[in-house]
């Protein structure tokens, strides 16, 4: 056990402090938490902890046996934080801090600014030594702040790392090994991103990350924050951008952590009608306090600076954006004009992403906003909340309603598939098919198909393609890519041992060369977030469930139609922009891919009949359940 210290001078100074106080000090997570430091020669650690409704603070670790009484804190009076340097403690220590109340309690908190933590079910924070690690992604960096992501390939494979592959003994993978099997794998079948679920700590597995304890730290069940520095520089040094999932809009109620930390409402709200989540019996951030938007935005920043992460999902968004979001009437408080907005919850969003994409140009901040609220991806200048990208839940939610559909039945349906595109340019839309589509009775998306066995696996593949020559980015969720047939449980690996049939191979071998196609077609890409790159062919044809549309991107252009029925359409007329020889670039029905192979084997010839409004027509045969990208001879 250390000796007891005397209380040390002040190892704050009043800039920092000032700034803190103010919400404006981006580089927060150097000053607050644990941090190795020197003072007259004797090596030790600084500690720094808000608590200012606290009657007093001590640090206590494995150090100093968690004794209270052996390293009390020196308060800052002004700006309410504590601050202590510790002689002789090591990286490694184990350490909270003891918090009396203004009501004489005694509690015990962990850092909310600490940069490692215990494995579950151990809360404690850890002492780290931050040494510089050596990046090799410098090229990366480079290229990444000029990126125009407007005009690129987005494909985003989505990620929990603890269920993506086990070891036989069932044990998770590491950051490292996930660095050996992941980044392989992603190279293979072509995503540009994966998107890690919350890596942040956090106590339950249950959650998969989205109740998170420490926002400064990543869990400690997968490694050190150093293996996860090293997954994310594999990935870059190899192509591949990395998205975290990352949570401001709520907070657990472990007794360890945020709630009522220095025996106060300190960073929710006191009144439960503002300050709690009844759905997911949480806490709401108080985001008009300047110390607790400081937090949030500091954490942000800290995995885009000193995890070099591309971009952030926010969580959540129309949570906060709402007082009454999911709440009776009685049960919310309207703001000062009498509104449900949460007027203190935009302008912290709209902090948040000028500050992240002004600092780190490049990087993504992307929302999950499931609601209609305007200018969510538009400059927070003009009015906006200043993402750059908004996950589309309603074309999710409707492509996914309309798939469920018997076929018999979608003529009845069709406007599901034709919505979109009314509101399809007002954002910069993200495509989603998420974990959250595939979990809690909702079943796996090949589950979701009507009918046999293989309609469900040319109805997912139809999908897939669907989305794929749909404007707008993309996501999928691991498993989905070779047509996992369970709901996706923590629990479990993906079950891998699908990959033995054909016609898993098939939708595996499909979504390979969807993202194939996507990333070489500038007509797929270049603009998918413009009018000028979408247009209808045809989108009346209930009768038969039958779209054609056609994407344009630089020099190119591109015919998509799809057949939403298992019925094969022969000498179907479609109308195209140019005469001349049409040649089939994809189709869904591939044999190659488990279909049935109808299609165009052979050159088509567009000639001068006017159809669909369009100057040339050709006929083509659209295959059962399928979809083809048809394009001209050069």
């Amino acid at each position: 056990m250390l000796k007891r210290e005397p209380m040390q001078s002040s190892t704050l100074n009043n800039f920092d402090l000032d700034l803190f106080s103010a919400g404006r000090h981006w580089h927060i997570y150097n000053v607050m938490g644990a941090h190795l430091s020197t003072r007259n020669g004797t090596g030790g650690v600084r500690f720094a902890v808000w608590a200012p409704n606290a009657r007093s603070v001590s640090v206590v670790g494995d150090f100093n046996h968690w004794d209270p009484s052996s390293h009390a804190m020196e308060n800052h009076d002004k700006c309410g934080v504590w601050s202590l340097f510790v002689p002789g403690v090591k990286p490694g220590a184990l350490y909270k801090y003891a918090i009396t109340t203004q009501d004489g309690d005694l509690i015990s908190k962990t850092d909310p600014y600490g940069q490692a933590f215990e494995l579950r079910p151990a809360t404690a924070a850890r002492v780290i030594e931050r040494k510089a690690y050596a990046w090799g992604d410098g090229n990366w960096l480079r290229e990444r702040s000029q990126f125009d992501w407007q005009h690129s390939p987005i494909a985003i494979y989505e990620v929990h790392p603890g269920s993506w592959r086990h070891h036989g003994s069932g044990r998770w993978l590491t950051y490292r090994e996930l660095a050996e099997q992941l980044i392989p794998y992603v190279l293979e079948t072509g995503f540009t991103h994966i998107e890690l679920m919350p890596v942040t700590e956090h106590p339950l597995d249950e959650s998969w990350g989205y109740q998170t304890t420490g926002y400064y730290a990543p869990t400690s069940r997968y490694g050190s924050p150093d293996d996860l520095r090293y997954l994310i520089d594999q990935c870059h040094q190899q192509g591949i951008g990395v998205i975290l999932d990352w949570v401001p809009g709520h907070f657990p109620e472990d007794s360890h952590a945020l709630a009522r930390f220095d025996g106060t409402a300190l960073y929710e709200h006191e009144d439960p009608r503002r300050g709690r989540h009844r759905d997911w019996n949480t806490l709401i951030y108080n985001y008009g306090r300047h110390e607790v938007r400081n937090f949030l935005i500091g954490s942000a920043l800290f995995w885009l600076d000193t995890f070099h992460v591309d971009g952030l999902r926010v969580d959540a968004v129309a949570s906060m954006l709402y007082l009454d979001y999911s709440r009776n009437e009685e049960d919310w408080i309207p703001n000062e004009f009498g509104g449900n907005e949460n007027l203190e919850a935009i302008e912290f969003l709209k902090d948040l992403n000028d500050v992240c994409q002004s600092r780190f140009p490049g990087t993504l901040m992307m929302a999950e906003e499931s609601t209609s609220w305007p200018q969510v991806t538009r400059p927070s200048a003009i009015g906006g909340l200043g993402f750059n990208l908004k996950w589309n839940m309603g074309w999710m939610h409707d492509t996914l309603n309309y798939l469920q559909q018997d076929p018999v039945f979608r003529q009845y349906h069709h406007d599901k598939l034709t919505f979109g595109l009314v509101y399809a340019f007002t954002e910069n839309f993200l495509l989603p098919l998420s974990h959250d589509e595939v979990v809690h009775g909702k079943s796996s998306l090949i589950q979701k198909m009507p009918g046999d066995d293989w309609q469900q696996r040319a109805s997912l593949r139809l999908l897939f393609s669907y989305m794929y020559t749909y404007p707008g980015a993309k996501l999928l969720f691991m498993g989905g890519e070779f047509g996992q047939r369970q709901e996706w449980s923590e629990k479990r690996e993906l079950d891998w041992s699908l990959l033995q049939y054909e016609g898993h191979q098939g939708i595996q071998a499909l979504v390979k060369d969807l993202n194939h196609l996507y990333r070489s077609e500038p007509a797929l890409y270049k603009q998918g977030f413009s009018r000028t790159g979408f247009d209808w062919i045809d989108c009346h044809d209930s009768p038969q469930s039958v779209i054609s549309y056609l994407r344009s991107g630089g020099d190119q252009q591109r015919v998509i139609v799809a057949n939403f029925t298992p019925i094969p359409r022969h000498h179907y007329r479609i109308g195209v922009p140019v005469g001349g020889q049409w040649r089939e670039l994809f189709n869904s029905d591939s044999t190659y891919y488990g279909g049935s192979n109808v299609g165009n084997p052979y050159d088509l010839e567009a000639i001068g009949h006017s159809w669909m409004g369009r100057p040339h027509s050709l006929e083509v045969t659209l295959p059962p359940l399928g979809l083809i990208v048809l394009g001209p001879e050069s």
